[in-house]
Formats: structure tokens, C-alpha cells, sequence
């Protein structure tokens, strides 16, 4: 399989110091169409040879290359370069998230586009980010420099249902603080990997500075364990970070971890109904529920359940499952058929549980043989049961009732996760007051939101770090402080 059928240039290749190279074995990984069940294409599984060159040649371009030394101006230019390359690869970009993971057409049309202006973006603290300070000595005497230097070598790790976005907020602030980059794609959806190396290589990136990888969970270990990484960034399952946490601890590797969530929407006893389902359904359902700040906990008075209930059951009636190509899809399938298989175990344990559902279910009547489900509703949960504290990555929505207010904070809270969140309310005092109370990285009024050009990130087993903005920057220097 080529060009002709993908638009990844080079999948039986991996790109290291900066050329595409032949891996030193033959094993590959063969990614499926999520919309049909069929082979897409396959690529070259890196093997620890194979580890060992990226690593060593990351290695060499911090140590003894240009790129930590240049300017962090200099270093800007070189990403808005990557940015404008990545923004011509909307089309192919697009097909590939749609095909590989189920994304919809118009969840996946911006994408390339989103993807540059978070290059930019990055580019753009370049020249407002504090490099360098003078202060007072605190003894009152003497003068103090306080430099922000690059960490290192970062050995970045995404997961298979965001992958560029994912990736980028992992490269773009290692890029601008001078470090050099492993990037290891998923296997399950490795193609914006792929084009991100293809990119590199057209703007004539530094050679060793970004460096592509797709490898098992083996091979990543290795990554992680590797003294001469400096840093590993992690997106990906809790289970999965606390493995890597145990593993850097040892040598005591620095480490950004973005985890998994189980996040709460609380609907206030004033909420407007028709607003708060029209956010919720798409909180659930967008990515098919592969989101890990996806909105599955749905706390409301137990006076207004059933009212929730029917306007959640209503709206999710409208949800159009199929084809991720199909523009007129409002919901694709799941990524394999496996996660497809680990989805409906959930539903079925929850039923054997005594869960009550309340709408969906099942797949849909003609599904052919991609990975597809129905959406699913549960009503009446305890939030103590399994179906609402474990993370499902499916479109599997619970709804909580509560006495009041206070408990609904409470019930948020009684997770071992604290990546999203949402108030819902029409008196935007309340939900902020609310919002404090809530221990979770973001917390949106009236809305289900994000914003990685601020800082995103969980409390808890959600992770340790932020990544965008300012504060995902600050997570690929080293502070030195030099006394005069």
C-alpha cells in the first residue's frame, strides 16, 4: 500500500535525523478503517535498534547540534515554517482521523488548520515568554539571574484518538525551549505522525530535532526508561501513567502526564434544560466518546430527572451513527473492534449491575463492519457503581440524582479522576461559586470546554502537569539561577 491509497508518503519507513530510513526489522502494524473493518494501510513498528538510533540521535542534536543554542526567535520561525506546512495538509489530515479513530467530517475539517495555529501560537511565547529575569539577591546584595533553559531530549508518547492535536501540544513547546524530540505514535492511528515527520522534512528542520516513531508498548517502555530522555510527556490511560510514573521514578525523569477522566456536568435546579442538553449530547458523543474530558457524569436534582432525562433521550434520538466519511454523520464508528467489544462489556456489566437504561443501546441496524455503537443513557446511577467511576472512552452517558446543590459538588468530586467539568445555570455567580468547589483541571459555565491555548490538564489520577500556553511551556525548561 502507497501514496496512491494514503496520503502517509513513507508508512514502511521511519524518520530519524532527519531522513526516512528503513527500520532494522520487518515487523509492521496493519491499521484498520474504523468505518468498514478493512485494512487501510500498514506501517514499520519500530524495534528497540531502531529506539536506540532516535534516541542517540536526539541526543546528539541537544548535545553538540544548534537547535538549543539558536535564539528562542529563531526557533519561532522555524515552527511557523512547520505550521504553514502542516496547514496545506487539511484534506489528507481529515480522511485519516475519519478513517483511522471515527472522527466525523466536521469534527476532523478544521484540523490542520487548528493544528498550525497551535504551532503559531507557540510560536508566538517565543517572544513574551521570561527567558531571563534579573532580581535582588534576597540578602539585599549582589544580583541574580534567573535563566529558563531547555530540559532536554523529551520522548513524547501519544495516544490513538487525538493524535495531532495530542502531539503538538507535546512538540511545539518542546520545539520552542530548544529541546529535541522521540515522537512515538500509536499504532492504531499512527498517519499525523507520519505527516507531521513528512512536514519536518519539507521545511528542512534541523536534522535529529524531531524524530517519528511508530512502536508497541515494549518499545515505549524502553523510551521511557532510556537516561539519556530527559523528559517524557504521556497522553494516553491512568492505568498506563501510573506504569510510567513507576519507571521514571527510579531515575528520576521528569514527566508530564495527561490521564484519563471520568469528568461530572453539574445541572443546577435553574439550569436551562433545552441549553444544557444541546452541550451535553456532543459532550458525550463527539469523537464516538473517545475523549477523555468527555462529560459522562450527569448530575441533576432528583426532582428534575425525569425532565433530563426525556431532553437527553430526545436529542440523542437525533444522533445520526455511521460513516465518519459521510458528512451528514453526526456520530462514526469506535476505533477497533476490540474498543468496540470493551465498550459494550461496560454496558452489559452495568445492566447485570442493575443500571437502568434509559435510551440506546446495542449498534446500529445496518452497521456493516466498522466498529459502530449506539449511544447509550443511563438514569437513577449510583455514582458509587462501576458504570459511573470507571472510564469507558464510548458514548456512555450516566445520570446522578441529588439532593441539592452541596451533594452534587460532593458527587463530582467522589472520583479518582479531575480532568473536566461543567456548571450548568442560569445565574453565572452560582455556577462560578460552584465551579471553586469542583476539584478539576477545567471547570465550563453553561458549556462543555477547553482551552489548550490557556492550560489543560486534571487533578487527581487525571495527571500530574498542564500542557498549552504559558504553563505547558514552562514544563520543557529547567530553572538556573546564576549569582553575581
Amino acid at each position: 500500500m502507497g501514496a496512491a491509497e494514503t496520503p502517509v508518503l513513507y508508512p514502511d519507513l521511519l524518520y530519524i535525523d532527519g531522513r526516512w530510513q528503513s527500520p532494522r526489522g520487518d515487523e509492521t502494524f496493519v491499521v484498520d478503517d474504523a468505518n468498514t473493518g478493512e485494512p487501510f494501510f500498514a506501517v514499520a513498528l519500530a524495534d528497540r535498534p531502531d529506539l536506540d538510533h532516535a534516541i542517540t540521535t536526539a541526543r546528539a542534536a541537544f548535545d553538540s547540534g544548534p537547535w538549543p543554542r539558536l535564539t528562542a526567535g529563531a526557533r519561532a520561525e522555524w515552527v511557523e515554517r512547520l505550521a504553514s506546512a502542516l496547514g496545506r495538509r487539511g484534506p489528507e489530515l481529515a480522511s485519516l482521523w475519519a478513517r483511522e479513530v471515527g472522527a466525523t467530517r466536521n469534527l476532523a475539517a478544521g484540523l490542520a488548520q487548528a493544528g498550525a495555529e497551535m504551532l503559531r501560537a507557540h510560536a508566538r511565547l517565543a517572544e513574551t515568554f521570561a527567558w531571563e529575569e534579573e532580581r535582588p539577591q534576597s540578602g539585599g546584595e549582589g544580583r541574580a539571574w534567573v535563566l529558563r533553559e531547555p530540559v532536554g531530549v523529551v520522548g513524547a508518547i501519544v495516544p490513538w484518538n487525538s493524535p495531532l492535536k495530542l502531539a503538538l501540544l507535546k512538540i511545539a513547546p518542546a520545539l520552542i525551549a530548544g529541546c529535541t524530540v522521540v515522537l512515538k505514535a500509536s499504532p492504531e492511528a499512527p498517519g499525523a505522525a507520519y505527516v507531521l515527520a513528512e512536514c519536518a522534512h519539507e521545511v528542512g528542520l534541523p536534522a535529529g530535532v524531531l524524530n517519528v516513531i511508530t512502536a508497541d508498548r515494549q518499545v515505549s517502555e524502553l523510551l521511557v526508561t532510556d537516561p539519556r530522555v530527559d523528559k517524557i510527556s504521556f497522553t494516553g490511560s491512568t492505568a498506563a501513567g501510573r506504569r510510567i510514573a513507576e519507571l521514571l521514578g527510579g531515575r528520576i525523569g521528569r514527566f508530564t502526564l495527561e490521564l484519563g477522566g471520568k469528568s461530572a456536568a453539574i445541572v443546577l435546579d435553574d439550569a436551562d434544560l433545552d441549553r444544557t442538553v444541546r452541550e451535553l449530547v456532543p459532550a458525550g458523543c463527539d469523537l464516538t466518546g473517545q475523549v477523555c474530558a468527555a462529560l459522562t457524569r450527569i448530575i441533576v436534582p432528583a426532582h428534575r430527572q425525569t425532565e433530563l432525562v426525556e431532553a437527553l433521550s430526545a436529542e440523542l434520538g437525533r444522533v445520526t451513527v455511521g460513516s465518519a466519511l459521510d458528512p451528514s454523520t453526526d456520530m462514526g464508528p469506535l476505533v477497533t473492534a476490540a474498543h468496540r467489544d470493551r465498550v459494550e462489556g461496560h454496558v452489559h456489566r452495568a445492566i447485570t449491575d442493575g443500571a437502568s437504561p434509559a435510551f440506546g443501546g446495542g449498534r446500529p441496524a445496518d452497521p456493516g463492519r466498522g466498529h459502530f455503537v449506539n449511544p447509550v443513557l443511563f438514569r437513577d446511577v449510583d455514582n458509587s457503581s462501576r458504570i459511573a467511576q470507571e472510564e469507558i472512552f464510548g458514548p456512555v452517558l450516566c445520570v446522578i440524582p441529588v439532593a441539592s446543590a452541596e451533594e452534587a459538588v460532593r458527587v463530582a468530586n467522589d472520583s479518582i479522576y479531575g480532568l473536566n467539568s461543567s456548571v450548568f445555570s442560569s445565574d453565572p455567580d452560582r455556577a462560578r461559586q460552584i465551579a471553586r468547589g469542583i476539584r478539576a483541571g477545567t471547570v465550563g459555565i453553561n458549556g462543555y470546554r477547553a482551552d489548550f491555548g490557556i492550560a489543560f490538564g486534571g487533578y487527581k489520577q487525571s495527571g500530574i502537569g498542564r500542557e498549552g500556553g504559558e504553563e505547558g511551556l514552562r514544563a520543557y525548561v529547567e530553572t538556573k539561577v546564576v549569582l553575581d
